[in-house]
């Protein structure tokens, strides 16, 4: 008998293989559960009529193996299936199901299209009326295979003969745009039919156009033009093709969305809208008028490395409650990223407005902390019966709605809340006995989904919501456990890249846009900066690839020499601007950069840490000289550190939490020196009565840094402590996602006074990346997770914990139970993995694939 067959191979990080922009693509598959370890597989490939098999491969790799064979040209499609064979088993495993991978366009000689916009004047400085664009086509014969490869200079929604094309919002996203424009390929073939198509695009302005930004924000960032690029295909019953792409020949007209912007909200008019707009029976109707052409580098455009932007959740208002005056005020109990989708009916030209707010204050919404992005979305009725609506160009961070205008009652199904964000997998999974804890990492998760939003943000609601590098810096172990975040992150790390200067400066955010006078000009900052170096190496620590780690080694190499040389030879980076541990709690609400910790310190504890990590990631892709030398830079600004700022006493000279933090997590301490830091930095916690001290820069360290040197219990002081500032503070305060600032919402209910206001910021939301490898008890001791460690560290008065994780091997699980004589744990080790397993009180153990069920009191008699 076969033993069971291994999953369906996947293709580099994507969802599908649909559209893949990579000739080579590399395959994982998963193995079936008892199988223990693979040594040998085989591949299959069918494409172009023909079938080739690799043979017997002896190996053991199964996580992003290379193509077994030539190229994929442009639009070529494969089916792929693998099998295995096991250590204890004579004959090969079935064959996976098939999957199919079909090449995008490879090659910018593919291109035909050229973007088309409207063509009438318009105020460059102004709102502008969103455009649609149309094209009325015939096919001549039955349809074999239709593919449209689309995107847009602004944002699009393609319809053909009235039917949605895809199902993603906000595309085709935000990438530096001059050197990548994300295209994606849908299959559209039972969109079409022999005789009479038309297709058509609604376009909105989004971030290439629209005004972003801070202090009024910036129009027209990336150009002036609101411009789709399509290009469909199609593949006739007899292998001949008819290709229509965006030219000359197409027509655009104003539609019924009149204003349209990301920080604005939308106003749409239902008396102006023929729901039969983009069909053939609208054609020679309306006030189409021929089209303006534009030019694109063809070279430009990319095919995604992720999953794209979508509705994931719809959440229905807990309550709704009808003010004096007649407007609804809608909670719908969770803060969350997305739009409100309706359901009405009224008499033409009632006006329904929308308003959305993260907060009330005195029974209204709280609107300050949006600044300028004013969030209102405007509904204008047409009296020809119910309507289902929602906005399709804008965004918002709310928890509360407030509703103006409704005609009559109003019932809680009639309003919905549509959660958006990428579609990325879920991967992560934790939860204890402590009902606290549990909210706070839900508020974690909450607040991934709210800014994971085709870049990584650093909030949802006001007139910012930009790719912010130190933010992620610190948040990324935290992200790649909840989330399969890899192909979001390689492709926006792929943006830092492009956006790096020329001495190596990373920006402070990317993509890059004006942001005087604070943040342009650009300065090189520690900790924002450094995600060059520890990002990548999250993601290989994560994922196990290591071609992403090569691919982004170019861009941390060049951060690491800029700050050697700004460091020059006494290895202290002492100058020039620092955000230092931003939003320190004790920092002033208008000046967050003003904490308890010389940022320059901090600066020089990253120097060596970012230079500690471009040699490991020198090592792996075995670029043995830099390695070396990097290593000796990393020890020279390590001893550079220990001279400056660590007294004789192995006090620091900036006496913070944050500080021994830092140096104890990134190891600038000698071996003697650490224990008495280790027990002052616990000193300094137990003085603040185990409330929080630190800000972006140490609030993820704080807890390793106690827990690795003696002090758990002040660990878990720290992550129960319900004082403000604290975690849990924000939790008994109703908090729903995690907080700018530990007291976004001060004890008296009041907001907080700074211009910087956000309750959906995940960065403070990093000590999850604690409780999945601390509390929980999972970590990765090889990449991928090859290799895993099962550490449970019980402490607080939490009785019980269960973490999972999917890695790419796998799911891994822990499950432990205090019990009267001491622990039980449930534990599965992915198929394919091997684990080394510590519980309290007993010896390491080494552990194989499969399910465990561990006692430590079996485990102490054994011994």
């Amino acid at each position: 008998m076969l033993p069971p067959q291994p999953s369906p191979v996947s293709f580099e990080h994507l969802p599908d293989g649909l559209g893949i922009g990579v000739a080579s693509p590399r395959l994982t598959w998963t193995l079936p559960a008892g199988t223990g370890r693979q040594v040998s597989y085989e591949l299959e490939l069918e494409r172009r009529g023909g079938i080739r098999r690799t043979g017997r491969v002896d190996s053991a790799e199964q996580v992003l193996v290379p193509w077994p064979g030539d190229p994929l040209t442009s639009r070529e499609r494969a089916t792929v299936r693998v099998r295995v064979w096991t250590p204890d088993a004579a004959d090969p495993s079935e064959w996976s199901t098939p999957r199919d991978v079909e090449a995008g366009l490879l090659d910018a000689a593919d291109w035909q299209a050229v973007p088309v916009g409207a063509d009438w004047d318009e105020d460059p400085e102004g709102e502008r009326r969103p455009a649609r664009v149309r094209k009325d086509f015939r096919l001549h014969r039955p349809v074999a295979r239709a593919r449209l490869y689309v995107t847009a200079h602004g944002l699009y929604e393609v319809e053909i003969n009235g039917r949605r094309v895809g199902d993603e919002a906000l595309a085709p996203g935000w990438t530096v745009y001059p050197h990548r424009l994300r295209y994606r390929t849908h299959d559209v073939t039972a969109h079409l039919t022999e005789g009479a198509n038309t297709v058509g695009a609604w376009l909105g302005d989004g971030w290439y156009r629209g005004r972003y930004g801070f202090d009024g924000g910036t129009r027209n960032i990336y150009g002036t033009d609101q411009s789709l690029i399509a290009q469909l295909e199609v593949e006739y019953d007899d292998g001949t093709t008819h290709v229509v792409a965006t030219d000359r020949t197409w027509k655009a007209a104003s539609g019924p969305i009149l204003t349209s912007g990301l920080y604005e909200g939308e106003t749409f008019d239902a008396r102006l809208h023929d729901p039969a707009w983009a069909t053939p029976s609208a054609a020679g109707t309306g006030d189409w008028t021929p089209v303006r052409t534009g030019t694109r580098d063809a070279g430009t455009l990319v095919a995604p490395l992720g999953p794209p932007v979508r509705c994931t959740d719809e959440i229905t208002p807990v309550t709704v409650t009808r003010t004096a005056d007649g407007r609804h005020l809608l909670d719908f109990g969770q803060n969350l990223v997305g739009r409100l989708r309706v359901s009405v009916d009224g008499p033409a030209g009632t006006t329904l407005t929308l308003r959305h707010a993260e907060i009330l204050q005195d029974g209204e919404l709280a609107t300050r902390p949006l600044r300028e992005a004013t969030s209102v979305d405007t509904l204008i009725l047409s009296g020809r019966g119910p309507l289902t609506w929602e906005p399709r160009f804008t965004l918002h961070g709310f928890r509360y709605a407030e509703v103006t205008g409704w005609p009559g009652e109003m019932a809680p199904s009639q309003v919905t809340a549509r959660v958006y964000h990428t579609d990325m997998r879920r991967t992560g999974w934790f939860e204890c006995s402590d009902p606290l804890v549990n909210r706070l990492h839900e508020n974690v998760v909450w607040s991934m989904r709210g800014n994971f939003v085709d870049l990584p943000t650093d909030c949802p609601q006001r007139d910012e919501r930009l790719g912010w590098t130190g933010d992620i810096q610190v948040f990324a172990p935290t992200a790649s456990f909840l989330y399969d975040c890899a192909g979001l992150l390689d492709s926006w790390l792929t943006d830092v890249g492009i956006e790096q200067l020329p001495d190596g400066t990373i920006p402070w955010y990317v993509p890059v846009i004006p942001g005087e006078p604070m943040w342009t000009p650009i300065h090189p900052g520690a900790a924002w900066g450094d995600v060059a170096t520890l990002t990548p190496w999250t993601l290989f620590q994560r994922y196990g690839d290591l071609e992403l780690l090569r691919r982004h080694y170019p861009m941390a190499k060049a951060w690491v020499e800029l700050i050697e040389r700004l460091a020059g030879p006494t290895r202290l980076w002492d100058t020039g601007v620092q955000l230092g541990d931003w939003l320190d709690p004790a920092a002033p609400p208008d000046d967050p950069a003003a904490g308890r910790t010389d940022r320059y310190l901090v600066a020089t504890a990253y120097f060596a840490h970012s230079a500690r990590h471009l040699a490991l990631a020198a090592a792996e892709l075995e670029f043995n000289a830099d390695a070396e030398r990097y290593a000796a830079l990393a020890a020279e600004a390590a001893d550079a550190f220990r001279r400056r700022y660590v007294l004789p006493s192995a006090r620091l000279t900036s006496d913070s939490a944050t500080a021994y933090a830092i140096a104890l997590a990134f190891d600038l301490f000698t071996p003697e020196q650490r224990g008495p830091a280790a027990d002052r930095l616990a000193e300094i916690v137990l003085a603040d009565g185990a409330c929080i001290s630190t800000g972006f820069v140490g609030t993820p360290l704080i807890c390793d840094a106690l827990t690795d040197n003696g002090h758990l219990d002040v660990a878990y002081q720290l992550l129960l402590q319900t004082e403000c500032p604290s975690w849990l503070y924000t939790v008994t305060m109703g908090a729903t996602t995690i907080w700018e600032r530990w007291d976004s919402l001060r004890p008296d209910g009041t907001l907080n006074p700074g211009g910087m206001t956000s309750f959906n910021h995940y960065a403070l939301g990093a000590v999850a990346d604690w409780l999945h490898r601390v509390v929980g008890g999972i970590s990765a001791t090889a990449p991928g997770y090859r290799r895993l460690s099962f550490r449970p560290r019980p402490g607080g008065g939490i009785s019980w914990a269960r973490v999972r994780h999917d890695t790419p091997y796998g799911t891994a699980a822990l499950s432990w139970e205090l019990t009267a004589t001491g622990m039980t744990a449930d534990i599965t080790v992915p198929e394919g993995c091997t684990a080394t397993v510590e519980l309290p009180g007993c010896a390491p153990l080494a552990l194989g694939p499969g399910d465990h069920v561990l006692d430590t009191a079996e485990l102490g008699a054994a011994a």
